[in-house]
C-alpha cells in the first residue's frame, strides 16, 4: 500500500492506492457521510478485491479541514455535486498514472454510492462498473438514467428504508443491473457474516465486468 496525494481543483485529496502485479483492473472507493478512507468496512472490502487480483485506491473526497466543518455542521456530507466531482477528478488522475491502462470501477457507500453514479455517468468511457454498500443511489437524481456502467445495489434486508430507496432507484437505472439483499443484515452490515458477504458479491460483480477479458 502507498499513500497518494490526489490533486483536484484546489484541493489535494490523500488516498491509498494498492496495485497487486497485473492487477484485473482498479476499483475506486467513495466513503460515506462521516466516513473516511479509514472505515474498517471498506477496508476488508478492498482487501477481498485486492486477493481477487484488483487494485484499489481508496480516498477521502473531503480536506481535513472540509472533513472538520462537515463533522461539525454536516455541511458537506450531502453534497453530491461536491464528492462527485472530487471523485472524477480521481478518475482524471488514475487515467494520468500507472493504473491508466486499468478498467476502472467505483464501489461507493451511503452517500459516496451517489456521487459514485454521478461519476458513472459523467465518465462513461472510463468507469466500467458500479457497486453500492447501503447506499442512497436516490440523491444521484437525474444522472441515474445516464449510467451506462453495470451496477450493483447491494442493501441489508433489515435496512428498509434504504432498501426502498433502492429498489426506486433501481427503476431509473436504464442498463445492467442488480438488486442484491443480504438476510438481516442491517445499514452497516455489522451482523456475522454481513460484511463478508458483500465483499464476495461486490468481487463478483467486479470480476464479470472489470477483468481484461470482459469488453472482449
Amino acid at each position: 500500500m502507498s499513500e497518494v496525494r490526489v490533486p483536484v481543483g484546489d484541493a489535494e485529496l490523500v488516498g491509498d492506492l494498492v496495485l497487486p502485479d497485473h492487477p484485473a483492473g482498479i476499483v475506486l472507493f467513495a466513503h460515506g457521510s462521516g466516513s473516511s478512507r479509514q472505515s474498517p468496512r471498506n477496508r476488508l472490502v478492498a482487501d477481498t478485491l485486492n486477493e481477487a487480483g484488483f487494485g484499489t485506491l481508496l480516498v477521502d473526497l473531503l480536506t481535513p479541514a472540509e472533513e472538520e466543518a462537515d463533522r461539525l455542521t454536516g455541511v458537506h456530507r450531502f453534497d453530491i455535486g461536491l464528492l462527485a466531482g472530487r471523485l472524477i477528478g480521481a478518475i482524471d488522475w488514475l487515467r494520468t498514472g500507472s493504473a491508466r491502462s486499468l478498467r476502472i470501477g467505483l464501489f461507493g457507500a451511503s452517500t459516496g454510492a451517489a456521487a459514485a453514479l454521478v461519476a458513472a455517468a459523467e465518465r462513461p468511457e472510463d468507469v466500467a462498473a458500479v457497486v453500492s454498500r447501503g447506499g442512497r443511489p436516490d440523491l444521484a437524481g437525474p444522472a441515474l438514467s445516464r449510467v451506462r456502467a453495470p451496477t450493483l445495489l447491494i442493501v441489508g434486508e433489515a435496512d428498509e428504508l434504504v432498501l426502498d430507496l433502492n429498489r426506486q432507484a433501481l427503476e431509473l437505472l436504464p442498463g445492467e443491473k442488480r438488486l442484491a439483499i443480504v438476510p438481516g443484515a442491517t445499514h452497516l452490515f455489522e451482523e456475522r457474516g454481513a460484511l463478508e458477504q458483500v465483499a464476495r458479491l461486490a468481487a463478483d460483480w467486479f470480476s464479470r465486468y472489470l477483468a481484461v477479458d470482459a469488453s472482449r
